[in-house]
């Protein structure tokens, strides 16, 4: 039902270097190019992720209460990405573990503030 979700950015070049490098983890590329930003996609039939300066030419905001997850299949695919976005300069949200019976993930907000969530079920 997703086709595509997409975040603001206040420094295009800065967020654009952070998402190459976390969303390469999870077997992502850039996908388009839109000149004020751009998306990453496995594939172009599968739901994408974009980041793009707002169109309004306002400044990009973090929504309060609003969390993108990315799906992963395994726990060491969470560790790895938790600790990419980390060393990438992300703020920690909630270490990457168990979070209830079957669900483990990792929290963090990306160069902006936005929240995301790296996720694996069973």
């Amino acid at each position: 039902m997703i086709g595509y979700i997409t975040l603001g950015t206040n420094d295009l070049p800065r967020a654009t270097a952070f998402y190459d490098a976390l969303l390469a983890e999870l077997g992502a590329k850039r996908t388009m190019d839109f000149g004020r930003g751009y998306a990453w996609g496995v594939s172009m039939d599968k739901p994408m992720f974009g980041l793009m300066k707002p169109f309004d030419g306002q400044p990009a905001s973090v929504g309060n209460g609003v969390m993108i997850a990315f799906v992963v299949n395994s726990k060491e695919l969470v560790d790895r990405v938790y600790a990419k976005a980390m060393a990438l300069g992300a703020k920690d949200e909630g270490p990457a573990g168990p979070r209830g019976e079957g669900f483990y993930a990792g929290y963090f907000r990306d160069l902006d503030g936005n929240k995301l969530n790296v996720f694996c079920t069973g």
